[in-house]
C-alpha cells in the first residue's frame, strides 16, 4: 500500500437531516397548551418564568438573572419593568401583563422570594 494514499472511514455529520437554524416561534395554542400544563402540574416557578420570558422577549440567561426587585415595588408585581440586557448592555422595557403578574405573585408568596432573590 502507497504511503500517500489514505483510507477515510465515511461518517454522516451529525446535523444530516435535521434542522438547523433558528427555530419556529411559538404558536399562540402552543403557548397556552404550555401555560395549562405548567397550572395543571403546579409549577409555579416555571410558569411565572414562561409568562415572563414572552412579555418581555429576554435571553434566558437575562431572564433567569432578575431579581425580584426589578419586577416588584413593595408587595406589587409592577405592570412594567425596565432591565439592562447582558449581552448589548441596552435596556430592554416591556409591560408585564396581569397573567404573568399572577404567576409572579404566586411564584414570590410560595418561595417566601426577598428583593434581593
Amino acid at each position: 500500500m502507497d504511503t500517500t494514499t489514505e483510507t477515510r472511514t465515511h461518517r454522516e455529520p451529525w446535523n444530516k437531516g435535521k434542522f438547523v437554524g433558528q427555530k419556529a416561534p411559538f404558536k399562540l395554542k402552543d403557548i397556552w397548551a404550555l401555560r395549562v400544563r405548567l397550572q395543571m402540574e403546579g409549577r409555579v416557578r416555571e410558569l411565572a418564568l414562561l409568562n415572563l420570558g414572552i412579555d418581555s422577549k429576554l435571553r434566558g440567561c437575562d431572564l433567569v438573572a432578575l431579581k425580584v426587585r426589578d419586577v416588584c415595588h413593595g408587595d406589587q408585581v409592577a405592570s412594567r419593568a425596565v432591565v439592562m440586557q447582558h449581552k448589548t448592555q441596552r435596556p430592554v422595557q416591556f409591560e408585564i401583563t396581569e397573567p404573568a403578574r399572577a404567576a409572579l405573585r404566586a411564584w414570590i408568596r410560595q418561595a417566601a422570594l426577598k428583593p434581593d432573590d
